[in-house]
């Protein structure tokens, strides 16, 4: 046999083959993530394990994670959201001591002479419910924030707001409440990427928090992402919602997106108790959709472990809206939590937009007025326009209810919101949307109408985060399983049901079959990781519970793939910034010598397990 001629390739690239070869053997071990780029792919649905509960039981509010650890006047729940790329709002709950002093005059017999009793009463007012409840006086404890880049060291001070608010009910035998004080600071001039220690409260009462600490997100334009960000839904305090938040604790995200219905507090009757999965069918005679608010003081302090480090950006839901005396709703969600509403030109906390490194948000309110002739259509057509590609190349939008959906669930609830906002969120190239609403998991294929297409965002349910209300198990496109028109009626807006026009489901309500445009679903409950690598390529996790201690186990993943030079973007800014490696085998076939540099990091991973496998005859063989 004739020797090889070694010097016809280098030897470092021969090594590089023979590894690929290698990996490619023993491709069971090693795992390609597929990309958006070989989509549409066939739809496909993970059947629920009938070995799983569909739900649990909310967590008493005696629960160790859910009760108050502090004094009366001191911080609680306390919680970060993004301002600007170089501030951040901080905000936390107290309750305050009142000092009452009480005076008496005593006479002795024949008056001889007289003197005063005085009496010192301490009265520690906090939240209160029942039916006749005072407020409290925010005015009473200030609201101070200190910070710096070392721990002990607070180099700067920031004060803010306190507020309150009451949730009332004109009927006989409900309760009203009275919160505690909310506390709001901004706190500025913070550097990228920077760790900062940081106390809040009122150093007046010697009322400040333990030390606490964050970390600044990368700046827009800067060609840098949030490392993981994490998507939930639907989350409530049940011992699921344990489980969610416990899994994505240990995926150390370094922003959270909370996309609606959070503490369920509208689960239950304002005196309390148990709350109900169903609440119209538990409690039919409620003469209004009652709220237990102390679910809320209840959440605040279950989420404070993970949202006193991690940036919490939050849209409201359905579950939110607790209507209350005088038609006032969101009050609880307006009142808790800070969102960069006039940061971002809006002028409601229910929409509202904000830069994360080279990631712009869109947060859209599904409950208040999204038709094109409302201010949040006007104010979302500017904030997109405003949008520079260059600056922030990914755009994703969140909001509640999902606009594609296959499950019998809230099937075509928001189709008016759809037909209102979709033409323009396409226009300006939007990537990825996030909604919740539905209780389960479900990725799309990129789609714009109901049709295919390749330039069209991936739309992504994730309303699984563990509430009261259970998983949803049941499909629109099985037998029996179709809702009528009548049924979905959204609790905001008017209904736009109606039979499809085109494809396989031409005037049908429903399809007979998974849709086209659905890829994968699966009725677990988890949450996701959002980890952009560069200004093309994401990777999307979707991490269900029951794979908490499995490792590198998960329910989907893919990379989420931008093609900015085929898909026109009304935003400025279309240019593709330079990349790093592709993320994906697939996706660098093109180039071998790229695609063994892959190969060889995925052999390096799993080098003892492969190189069982390579015997020197196979290697001398691949080498000549």
């Amino acid at each position: 046999m004739e020797k090889c001629k070694i010097s016809s390739i280098s030897f470092p690239l021969k090594i590089m083959i023979v590894i690929a070869a290698a990996a490619a053997s023993s491709h069971s071990q090693v795992h390609i993530i597929p990309t958006t780029l070989e989509g549409p792919f066939e739809p496909k649905t993970r059947s629920f394990d009938p070995s799983l509960r569909r739900g649990s039981d909310d967590l008493p509010m005696d629960h160790p994670r859910l009760t108050k650890n502090v004094t009366s006047n001191f911080p609680e729940q306390i919680a970060l959201a993004l301002s600007t790329p170089t501030s951040i709002w901080i905000s936390w709950l107290t309750g305050n001591i009142y000092i009452y002093i009480y005076t008496h005059t005593h006479t002795f017999p024949f008056a001889v002479f007289k003197y005063l009793n005085y009496l010192i009463f301490f009265a520690l007012w906090d939240a209160q419910i029942g039916v006749n409840v005072t407020a409290v006086d925010p005015s009473s404890v200030a609201s101070e924030a200190w910070y710096g880049k070392q721990s002990g060291k607070y180099d700067a001070k920031s004060s803010g707001v306190s507020v309150i608010y009451n949730q009332l009910y004109p009927f006989e035998g409900l309760w009203n409440y009275t919160s505690p004080i909310i506390h709001h600071v901004r706190i500025h001039g913070l550097e990228p990427e920077t760790t900062y220690y940081y106390k809040c409260g009122d150093s007046s009462l010697s009322a400040m928090s333990e030390e606490l600490v964050f970390e600044t997100l990368p700046l827009p334009g800067s060609r840098k992402y949030p490392s993981r960000i994490a998507v939930v839904g639907d989350l409530g305090l049940t011992s699921n919602s344990t489980t969610t938040i416990d899994h994505l604790i240990t995926n150390d995200p370094s922003m959270i997106l909370m996309v609606g219905d959070m503490c369920y507090a509208n689960q239950y009757l304002t005196t309390g108790g148990k709350g109900a999965s169903c609440y119209s069918c538990e409690f039919p005679d409620a003469p209004i959709r009652e709220t237990y608010q102390p679910r809320w003081d209840g959440w605040g302090r279950f989420m404070q472990p993970l949202t006193s480090r991690v940036p919490m950006m939050v849209i409201e839901g359905n579950h939110e809206i607790e209507p209350q005396v005088g038609s006032n709703t969101f009050i609880s969600y307006k009142t808790r939590f800070s969102v960069p509403s006039k940061e971002s030109g809006s002028n409601s906390n229910l929409y509202y937009s904000f830069d994360a490194g080279g990631i712009h948000f869109i947060m859209l309110g599904a409950y208040v007025d999204y038709n094109q002739t409302g201010a949040q259509y006007a104010w979302l057509k500017k904030d997109l326009e405003k949008v520079d590609r260059d600056t922030t190349p990914w755009l994703v939008a969140a909001w509640h209810p999902p606009w594609y959906n296959s499950y019998s669930s809230h099937y075509q609830e928001f189709e008016c919101m759809r037909l209102q906002m979709e033409p323009l969120l396409y226009q300006h190239g939007v990537d990825i949307v996030f909604s919740g609403h539905v209780h389960a998991y479900e990725r799309m294929n990129r789609v714009y109408n109901y049709t295919l297409d390749s330039c069209g965002p991936v739309h992504i349910t994730v309303g699984d985060g563990g509430n009261i209300e259970k998983v949803d198990i049941d499909h629109a496109d099985e037998p029996g399983k179709c809702p009528s028109a009548d049924d979905n009626v959204p609790e905001f807006g008017g209904v736009c049901h109606m039979n499809f026009s085109f494809g396989p489901a031409k005037d049908k309500f429903c399809w007979d079959r998974q849709p086209e445009w659905s890829a994968y679903r699966e009725s677990s409950f988890g949450h996701g990781i959002l980890e952009v690598v560069n200004s093309t390529h994401a990777l999307w996790t979707w991490h269900r519970n029951q794979d908490i201690y499995q490792e590198q186990s998960y329910g989907d993943q893919i990379y989420i793939v931008r093609q900015p030079e085929i898909c026109s973007i009304g935003s400025k800014g279309n240019k593709v910034l330079p990349t790093s490696l592709p993320p994906s085998l697939a996706a660098t076939l093109r180039d071998p010598l790229l695609g063994c540099l892959l190969c060889y990091v995925a052999f390096l991973i799993q080098a003892f397990r492969i190189w069982e496998m390579v015997t020197t005859e196979f290697f001398l063989l691949w080498l000549c």
